[in-house]
């Protein structure tokens, strides 16, 4: 745990008791300060409770008690209207900061010299996330891997001298730091997204700049028109900036051609890595987030050689493109976090000769938007509540069945693929839909399909493939 000492002796507000929320109130009661916790849901007060942090109602709080009021990232500081405490703060002129602020506070009081990784996009931030912790790790250093990856922030180890920390920002956890200061920040991509929460696609980008705007080197994606504009904006403003392409040339940075990464600087260009034949970095999205992740490790310490070594051994994040198992020559893949049209493209993209798994809680516009891959579909096996929508969108452009379920799907895709000609068929689980209709989440639909995998007679795990 990081004990936020930056909060020693103040009396600080609280709201937001899930996982995180609970970490974090620790984490100021370590740093020696007092706390007043809430939650709109009685049982999460109550678990906080049990784990011996005061709470207290804060609609009937005494405001001018608080010197700072720490607000979960799920709560809504500005759109679609601020939540009721941020109203509170607001008018008692209390500071609003969230669980990375605290953990910057803590890192510049204590070692700000630890290196220092911080991640956005509105796509593969979670991959690039993964894939820079992996390559620090196997590497041999020390390193702490949390944020909206999944492990709050407070809970890793305290800030030391080699102490590397590789930290997923989402872009209410960078509304809520306005200290962000990373030695390397990435912007990989801006897309609308989470507008409900921002308001307009312009405020989204703004938040989402102030990481990189804080950094010491700043590596922006430059493939579309907002982060190309941030990107020219920093620059001028005299701050390093790196940046990376996966379409096209650039003068200066890295960008990707074939399978190649390269870097170019005044115009020379130098292949540093390959992507050729790792099967966890297929497809055009994750030359964008092997880019990334290169340039921040170079950024930190990292030699070519390391970087190399990391990028092969990576198996990929779970339930993303993820490799679970060959069986002669067909691979399995589980894509589960595909959660709509837009979200499968990657994964469909990434392979000339597919038998899909697709279908679930479907989503407004169905598989429509993804016409253009069904020529690589050799067949498609649909489950679920969308199971008659997406065969009708199929109609005669790809064969089909309706499966039903995973199990099912996963027996006949795989049989069928058995027989497949091609040098390597892919069963892949792309759903295209939410998993509330049969699973409890699109993990627990991820792992459904990767034990059907196992399931298979002569069912090969590929090396990193949860069991």
């Amino acid at each position: 745990m990081i004990a936020a000492r930056s909060m020693k002796d103040m009396t600080v507000a609280l709201f937001g008791l899930g996982g995180s929320g609970i970490a974090t109130a620790q984490a100021i009661l370590a740093g020696g300060a007092t706390i007043i916790a809430w939650d709109d849901n009685p049982d999460s007060v109550a678990r906080a409770q049990r784990a011996g942090i005061e709470t207290g109602d804060l609609r009937r709080a005494d405001w001018k008690r608080f010197s700072s009021f720490v607000l979960s990232p799920g709560v809504p500081l500005t759109h679609p209207r601020p939540h009721w405490t941020v109203d509170l703060a607001r008018a008692a002129g209390v500071e609003i900061v969230g669980d990375v602020e605290l953990f910057v506070r803590e890192r510049n009081l204590a070692c700000k010299n630890a290196p220092f990784i911080a991640i956005t996009g509105t796509n593969g931030k979670s991959t690039t996330t993964a894939l820079i912790a992996h390559m620090i790790n196997a590497s041999g250093r020390d390193m702490q891997l949390g944020g909206n990856i999944g492990t709050a922030v407070m809970t890793l180890q305290p800030p030391a001298d080699e102490r590397y920390y590789v930290v997923e920002c989402s872009s209410y956890q960078i509304d809520l730091a306005p200290s962000l200061n990373p030695t390397a920040g990435i912007l990989l991509n801006l897309t609308p997204d989470h507008l409900d929460r921002h308001g307009t696609m312009q405020h989204y980008a703004e938040i989402k700049e102030r990481l990189v705007a804080g950094s010491d080197t700043a590596i922006v994606g430059v493939d579309d028109s907002y982060c190309a504009a941030i990107a020219d904006r920093l620059e001028r403003t005299g701050k390093a900036v790196i940046r990376i392409s996966k379409r096209m040339p650039i003068r200066d940075g890295y960008f990707a051609e074939d399978a190649n990464l390269i870097h170019a600087k005044d115009g020379e260009r130098n292949v540093v890595a390959s992507l050729a034949g790792i099967g966890s970095l297929r497809g055009e999205h994750n030359a964008q987030n092997a880019l990334a992740a290169f340039a921040a490790c170079r950024a930190v310490g990292l030699s070519v050689e390391e970087i190399n070594t990391g990028l092969k051994t990576f198996p990929g994040l779970a339930h993303r493109m993820e490799q679970v198992a060959r069986l002669g020559r067909t691979l399995f893949v589980n894509d589960s976090k595909a959660t709509n049209a837009e979200a499968a493209a990657p994964a469909l993209s990434s392979f000339p000769r597919i038998y899909w798994i697709a279908g679930g809680l479907p989503k407004e516009g169905g598989i429509a938007s993804l016409s253009g891959f069904f020529s690589r579909i050799a067949k498609a096996y649909l489950i679920g509540e969308a199971a008659p929508q997406f065969a009708a969108t199929l109609g005669e452009a790809a064969p089909y069945e309706i499966s039903g379920t995973i199990e099912a799907a996963v027996e006949h895709a795989a049989s069928d693929a058995a027989k497949d000609g091609s040098t390597e068929p892919v069963v892949l689980l792309s759903p295209a839909c939410a998993s509330f209709d049969q699973f409890q989440n699109f993990e627990k639909r991820g792992e459904a399909f990767r034990s059907a995998v196992l399931a298979l007679e002569g069912a090969a795990p590929i090396m990193g493939a949860r069991s």
